[in-house]
């Protein structure tokens, strides 16, 4: 074993502290010394290859500093080598069960010590070499992971830009303007959170549901953006934006667009069976299509179109009561009417030309309340 380690050697005895330091520098190795197992454990420090100590010492014992050297993770792995007159089968068992690597009598037998020394260094080195490899390993994953959340975050950044470019593109044909997406969003958003859905799923609500009316991409302009009133043929080609909106949204691996899907396609079905594109009924309806209905209808009436003047906040409520159970989900239109003042923040927060003259009143709208 190459010599120049250090080692902590503890006894109350000085001659022995001597004999043994003597022994050790001869061998080529630095010493520290201890008189008992308190002051070795205040001369412990991460430059201890080895330890070489007595039993019998005031204070603390051998056994005691053995134990208490198990319990710190930076010196449990520090081999501990007891040096003592008792030779009994019990005392070398309690040494071991305390974490003891060896046992020397004495008297000292220089040879004998040489052997044990270099055996405690050479286990000392091989656990240094696994430390470090647990240490750089540690790093490795730390970095590794660092990296793939990185990776992640860009990845999810891409795909909201996707989504936000897609809702774009519906919003280039369609009178509505990028506020009304962040309201719906974010009113479908507020349901989902109060109705106990995990936060991941709340979270791809949010950048899903600006993709409701994705489907407006496939409208004529001429409907869509129509001031007056759609006749009957036009409110059928209208209709198609559900049909045409699933099947763009249709297919995709990413979560987003699956969930952007089906709000697409069910957010115009009514409660009562009586909605489109499937004429589906109660809870037949997926959870995100009678959430988004009511998210959207109260955006479309409180905003500006070409075809109408917006409704007050406390106007379109009075509509959306209106369609309890036929129009929208009982329980869920409850819930939006319940959260009224978080519904106003957000209105207020992603605002646009909303009304605030408390003398305007409905009849100076339209009632053509065309799919948001």
């Amino acid at each position: 074993m190459s010599a120049g380690k250090k080692i902590l050697i503890v006894d109350d005895e000085p001659h022995n502290l001597l004999l043994l330091k003597t022994f050790l520098v001869h061998m080529g190795h630095e010493v520290a010394e201890a008189s008992n197992g308190i002051d070795a454990l205040k001369n412990l420090g991460a430059d201890i290859d080895l330890v070489l100590s007595d039993v019998m010492m005031p204070g603390m014992n051998g056994f005691e500093l053995l134990r208490r050297m198990r319990e710190i993770p930076d010196f449990d792995d520090v081999p501990v080598i007891i040096v003592t007159t008792l030779g009994d089968k019990s005392s070398r068992l309690k040494a071991v069960q305390a974490g003891a690597m060896d046992y020397i009598s004495k008297p000292l037998d220089p040879l004998e010590l040489r052997v044990r020394v270099d055996a405690g260094l050479r286990m000392k080195q091989k656990s240094d070499k696994i430390r470090k490899f647990q240490s750089e390993l540690a790093d490795m994953v730390e970095e590794r992971t660092l990296a793939l959340n990185r990776a992640l975050a860009e990845l999810r950044e891409s795909n909201l830009d996707m989504v936000y470019r897609l809702a774009a593109a519906a919003e280039s044909k369609d009178p509505e303007t990028a506020a009304h997406l962040l309201r719906m969003s974010n009113y479908c958003a507020m349901l989902a959170q109060k109705l106990g859905l995990p936060s991941d799923e709340v979270d791809i609500i949010l950048h899903a549901s600006p993709l409701h009316d994705i489907g407006k991409i496939a409208i004529p302009d001429a409907i869509l953006m129509k001031p007056g009133p759609l006749d009957e043929s036009e409110w059928q080609i209208m209709r198609t934006h559900t049909l045409h909106g699933a099947r763009i949204l249709d297919k995709s691996p990413n979560r987003i667009l699956q969930v952007a899907e089906e709000i697409a396609r069910t957010h115009h079905e009514w409660f009562d069976g009586s909605g489109y594109p499937g004429g589906l009924k109660g809870t037949g309806i997926p959870l995100l299509g009678r959430l988004s209905a009511v998210a959207d209808v109260f955006d479309a009436l409180t905003s500006p179109r070409p075809y109408k003047a917006p409704l007050f906040a406390s106007e379109a409520a009075d509509i959306l009561r209106e369609g309890r159970g036929t129009h929208f989900d009982p329980e869920l239109l409850d819930l939006f009417l319940e959260s009224f003042d978080e519904v106003l923040t957000i209105k207020q927060k992603f605002g646009d030309s909303a009304p605030h003259d408390l003398t305007f009143h409905s009849n100076q709208t339209s009632t053509d309340h065309r799919p948001g």
